[in-house]
């Protein structure tokens, strides 16, 4: 365009929806033949293109956002608008599992013993290693501020340091969550307890795992010099991400450890 008469960043042509549609395809063709074939050749192919296809995706968006000077100010409104919309929808998914846990555990059925926890059942200690991940949880709560803080006060040093301090305590949140399942008392096919508690569990620890992947891309670009105390809504995502999942956590611990044990 000669001239542009808005304000809004017209991207150029890409390739990459298109091959992430096509990883995608392979990745979830690929599943069902691993299932039904045990062969891991399409997954493991539709695996590595959309990795490709992200890496290079982000590159191009950290490119026109940081260094092309294209992120106009509608852009990071729309961004903001972007990530409150996927954690709105997240919110929903965990509502799911915590209302299969509440619906089974208010009104426990002739087959569960009419108890809750479920007959001959033995559950997890409250305030064992669940407890040890909430303060670790929490703590991680406290340093990513503290690297939100650093970052709008241009504190490169210390915005660095409490990022990697944010990283490790959610690898240690991780590290603690496998010792606990590998020593749980029960298993996910123990009746709808062991299937409410690591479904729900499961995939918030999931969601912890991706958000130490999000904290550690953006310590890498703080590294790089990415950032700036105006320019940082990539790690402002990922710290409200983080919070989220912080928040789900507690409500994880009291509804299922505590209350439901």
């Amino acid at each position: 365009m000669a001239h542009q008469a808005h304000a809004y960043h017209m991207v150029d042509p890409s390739p990459w929806p298109l091959t992430g549609a096509i990883g995608a395809l392979l990745m979830t063709s690929g599943l069902a033949i691993w299932f039904h074939f045990h062969s891991t050749t399409l997954m493991t192919l539709g695996r590595v293109l959309l990795l490709l296809t992200m890496s290079q995706w982000w590159r191009d968006i950290v490119r026109e956002g940081t260094f092309q000077g294209l992120d106009t100010p509608p852009v990071p409104k729309g961004l903001r608008y972007g990530m409150i919309l996927f954690i709105t929808s997240d919110v929903f998914f965990f509502l799911g599992f915590f209302w299969a846990f509440y619906h089974s555990s208010l009104t426990p059925t002739p087959e569960l013993g009419g108890c809750w926890p479920p007959t001959g059942l033995i559950t997890l200690n409250p305030f064992e290693v669940p407890l040890l991940n909430t303060a670790v949880l929490l703590a991680s709560g406290v340093t990513v501020t503290w690297a939100h803080h650093s970052l709008m006060e241009g504190d490169r040093k210390q915005a660095i340091q409490s990022l990697t301090l944010t990283i490790l305590l959610g690898l240690y949140f991780t590290a603690l969550q496998a010792m606990e399942y590998y020593e749980a008392p029960f298993t996910i096919a123990d009746g709808v307890y062991g299937s409410t508690f690591f479904v729900a569990t499961g995939f918030h620890g999931l969601h912890v795992i991706i958000g130490s992947s999000f904290l550690a891309v953006c310590l890498l670009r703080q590294v790089q010099y990415h950032f700036t105390s105006e320019h940082h809504f990539g790690f402002e995502a990922a710290a409200w991400y983080w919070h989220f999942v912080d928040v789900v956590w507690l409500f994880l611990y009291v509804s299922i450890y505590w209350w439901g044990s």
